[in-house]
C-alpha cells in the first residue's frame, strides 16, 4: 500500500475515534444543533416556571397550570409531558419550582413543589415523584402545610452535593410570617431527601435554615457558596449569599442581619431565575450569575469577585426583548435557555448560543 494511502487511512480512523468518544461522555457535536446564535427553542407555552438541564440531556420544564415536560434540546420536540392533578394555581400560584435527585438516571426521583387546597385554604407542598416507564408515579410528599398566596410563594429548589434538599418559600403575603421561626413562610428551609429534618439545621427539628425573607425566587450553589435572588417591595430587589442560621431582614429588621452582594437600590426590576455561567462558548460571561428580570424584562450578568463574595457591576442583555424572563438553565456545551412569563400561551423556551454586543 502507497504511504499516501496509509496516512489517509490513519487520519479517517483518529477522525472517527475522536467522533465515537464525543458520544460516549455525553457531548454533541455542534453541528448537531442548528447554528442560529439565538433562536426560539419552543413556544406555545403558558407560565413556564422551572427549567433545568436534567441529567438525561433533556429540558425540564414546569408551567404553572401542573404541567411537567421532557423537551428534546435541539428540536424543541416534546417527548414527555404529564398533568399533576391537585395543582391549584392561583394568581402566580400553581406548579412551580422542580430538581432531579442526583442519582434521577437510575432512581427516577423528581421533586416538585406546588400549591394546593386543603379545605378552604391555599398551601402549598413538596412532593417527590418517580419517572419511569414514561410516566410519572408514586408520589410522596417530604413537607407540607406551607402557607401560599396569590404571590410571593417563593419556591426554587436545589440539591446540594452532601444531599440536603433547599427550598425557598416566600411570606405569602403576611410579612410577619418571615421573622417567625415557627412558621415555615419567609425561609429557607433545608430537608434531607426522604423528606426528614437533618440533625445540624440552626434549631433541632425545624426544617428553616435561614429566616427573614420576602420573596426569593432564584437559587445557585457555586463552589460551596448558595445565592439566592429575592423580591424587594418597592426598592431594593436583592442577592444574597445564603448562610445557615442567618436573618436577611424583611420585614423591617436592620440589625444583626447579613447584607445583600447586590441590591436594586431605589426601585425593583422583579429577581427571578439565577444560574451560574462558566464556559468558553460566552467567555464574556465567564465566571458570572447571570440573573433574570420580570418587571425589568432583562438578563443580568454579574461578574463574580473576591472570591465569589461579591459581584461587580451587571451588564445587561436582550431589555424587553421577549417580554417577562422567569428561569434559566445552562447546559454542559454552554448553551443557556431562558423561559419567559407573559401567559396567555404566548410564552417562549429560548437558546442562547452566542448574546451578541
Amino acid at each position: 500500500m502507497k504511504p499516501f494511502h496509509v496516512l489517509s487511512m490513519l487520519i479517517l480512523l483518529i477522525a472517527a475515534s475522536i467522533s465515537v468518544s464525543c458520544k460516549k461522555n455525553g457531548t454533541e457535536p455542534d453541528e448537531q444543533w442548528p447554528a442560529d446564535s439565538i433562536r426560539t427553542l419552543k413556544d406555545d407555552l403558558n407560565f413556564p416556571w422551572e427549567i433545568l438541564w436534567g441529567k438525561d440531556d433533556h429540558i425540564w420544564m414546569t408551567e404553572r397550570g401542573g404541567k411537567i415536560s421532557k423537551i428534546d434540546p435541539k428540536t424543541g420536540s416534546t417527548v414527555f409531558s404529564a398533568t399533576l392533578p391537585d395543582v391549584e394555581s392561583r394568581g402566580e400560584g400553581g406548579l412551580l419550582g422542580m430538581v432531579q435527585h442526583p442519582e434521577f438516571l437510575s432512581n427516577g426521583y423528581l421533586y416538585v413543589v406546588y400549591n394546593y387546597e386543603s379545605g378552604s385554604s391555599y398551601r402549598e407542598k413538596v412532593v417527590r415523584l418517580q419517572f419511569s416507564n414514561n410516566t410519572l408515579n408514586n408520589p410522596l410528599t417530604l413537607i407540607d402545610n406551607i402557607g401560599a398566596s396569590s404571590i410571593h410563594n417563593g419556591s426554587r429548589l436545589l440539591i446540594t452535593p452532601d444531599n440536603k434538599l433547599l427550598i425557598t418559600t416566600g411570606d405569602a403575603s403576611n410579612s410577619a410570617l418571615a421573622q417567625n421561626t415557627s412558621s415555615l413562610n419567609g425561609k429557607i428551609l433545608r430537608l434531607n431527601l426522604d423528606g426528614t429534618v437533618p440533625a445540624d439545621n440552626p434549631v433541632s427539628g425545624n426544617p428553616y435554615w435561614t429566616y427573614g425573607h420576602r420573596n426569593p425566587q432564584g437559587m445557585v450553589l457555586v463552589n460551596n457558596i448558595l445565592y439566592a435572588s429575592e423580591h424587594g417591595p418597592n426598592v431594593q430587589d436583592e442577592i444574597n449569599i445564603i448562610e445557615k442560621g442567618w436573618n436577611y431582614g424583611w420585614p423591617d429588621v436592620t440589625t444583626n442581619i447579613k447584607g445583600p452582594i447586590w441590591s436594586s437600590g431605589n426601585g425593583t426590576v422583579a429577581v427571578c431565575g439565577l444560574d451560574y455561567y462558566n464556559h468558553d462558548r460566552i467567555p464574556q460571561w465567564k465566571n458570572s450569575l447571570l440573573m433574570l428580570t420580570l418587571k425589568d424584562a432583562t438578563l443580568y450578568q454579574f461578574p463574580l469577585t473576591n472570591g465569589g463574595q461579591a459581584v461587580g457591576s451587571p451588564k445587561l442583555y436582550f431589555d424587553g426583548r421577549w417580554g417577562r424572563l422567569r428561569d434559566i438553565c445552562i447546559s454542559p456545551e454552554g448553551r443557556v435557555y431562558v423561559c419567559t412569563s407573559n401567559g396567555g400561551n404566548n410564552d417562549v423556551l429560548v437558546e442562547i448560543s452566542q448574546p451578541g454586543s
